[in-house]
């Protein structure tokens, strides 16, 4: 308000000398007042201007770098390498120029990579990297520390594994999972693994896709497919989002030609899949699943018209298993599942992981279509044998291979 002061004191010794001028005291009075009010205008105005700007300036957008930069520092050092030891026999160490001063050399092999999920020593990765190895280890990037690690559960239908590692604590860093994570389709991504044993490597991409499955790598398939580079070795390794969270296990790669390069298409497997699982490969018991004991086919509108079916979507029973759930409820082939317990069946893949998350003998009812038919068949679910043959057919002859 000085400057609104300042300018009226100026613009009242002007009139003054101006009204010089003027024939009369009344005539300078308006004059007087047509400038106050006029001054006042203009220094309120320029008062609220002032008033509505912010103190401090906005702070500029985080880029896309920083940003990357963050989630890496936030996610690498949960990512480890794991390895697998070997004790070589002296005449080995000989011929490769050991000094073995009558001890053996350790000799080491990376398998692929792992997260550290906790400070407890739980590290995840996948059921393909440690399969049949039984001496293992693990060590963090930029480290020459190696630490014993220990088998505790594992789950071959969905290709994941639980180690515990002995480290001193405070010597791992765990990853924070992303929960209750909504993926998209472009979200920006990174992975982080051990390819090819060069080292911690950091790539990034987008979400190519979501809910992949049909490549016949596992029983229970629903796939994040990303273009972030993976390769052999990095399986078991991270895919994290911009804030380093862990959205998904890196774990196979498309290999056209059963090449070993990368070609932008990779997959994990999401934190929705592995929260289902977590609790009992830490309790080192077999995860335990539903069972109805049918094979399940996609129907399409071709194969519908192609077999003379009264619908064109949904899912086709297949085959019925011998001595299932399903064949003493009298499902039978090229029955068309609608609903289990008035829910809609959509799709094979989700119908394969709505029936593992069901209780072993709880009874459903399903709906199903025959010839032109409805009809409700009441089923009592069972456990899934760990051999057993159920798997989704799919119409697709996708290549992949496990990273």
């Amino acid at each position: 308000m000085g400057t609104v002061y300042a300018t009226f004191v100026l613009s009242f010794r002007l009139s003054l000398y101006n009204g010089r001028t003027l024939h009369s005291s009344t005539a300078m009075i308006r004059r007087l007042w047509l400038l106050f009010a006029q001054t006042v205008t203009v220094g309120l105005a320029l008062f609220l201007v002032f008033q509505g700007l912010p103190s401090n300036p906005p702070e500029p957008a985080a880029t896309a770098t920083s940003d990357l930069t963050v989630a890496v520092r936030r996610a690498s050092p949960a990512v480890v390498t794991v390895l697998a030891r070997r004790t070589l026999r002296p005449e080995s160490g000989v011929e490769i120029g050991s000094d073995w001063h009558d001890a053996p050399e350790l000799n080491v092999q990376p398998l692929g990579s792992g997260v550290v999920l906790d400070e407890e020593g739980f590290v995840l990765t996948n059921h393909h990297v440690v399969e049949g190895i039984k001496d293992l280890l693990v060590t963090t990037s930029g480290t020459e520390r190696h630490w014993e690690a220990r088998l505790v559960g594992t789950d071959p239908e969905t290709d994941l594994a639980l180690l515990r590692v002995t480290a001193p604590k405070g010597a791992l860093t765990p990853i924070r999972l992303a929960q209750d994570a909504k993926l998209e389709v472009g979200q920006a991504v990174l992975a982080i693994g051990n390819p090819f044993g060069v080292g911690q490597t950091v790539t990034s991409g987008i979400i190519s896709a979501l809910g992949r499955h049909g490549l016949g790598l596992n029983i229970y398939e629903d796939f994040i497919q990303t273009d972030a580079a993976i390769n052999l070795g990095n399986s078991g390794g991270a895919l994290v989002n911009t804030e380093g969270e862990l959205i998904g296990i890196n774990s196979a790669i498309f290999a056209p030609d059963f090449s070993e390069g990368f070609v932008g298409i990779g997959f994990a497997i999401p934190t929705s899949l592995i929260q289902n699982v977590l609790p009992s490969l830490k309790a080192g018991s077999e995860v335990v699943r539903g069972y109805f004991g049918f094979i399940p086919r996609q129907l399409t509108p071709e194969l519908a018209q192609d077999l003379g079916l009264a619908r064109q979507d949904g899912v086709m029973v297949k085959r019925v298993l011998a001595d299932s759930p399903a064949e003493r409820a009298g499902l039978r082939p090229f029955d068309i599942v609608l609903a289990i317990d008035g829910e809609a069946v959509l799709t094979a893949h989700r119908l394969l992981q709505r029936i593992a998350r069901m209780r072993p003998g709880d009874t459903v009812t399903l709906s199903v279509l025959r010839g032109r038919q409805t009809i409700d068949l009441p089923l009592v679910v069972s456990r899934r044998p760990s051999d057993s043959l159920e798997r989704e057919e799919f119409l697709s002859d996708e290549s992949s291979s496990e990273s």
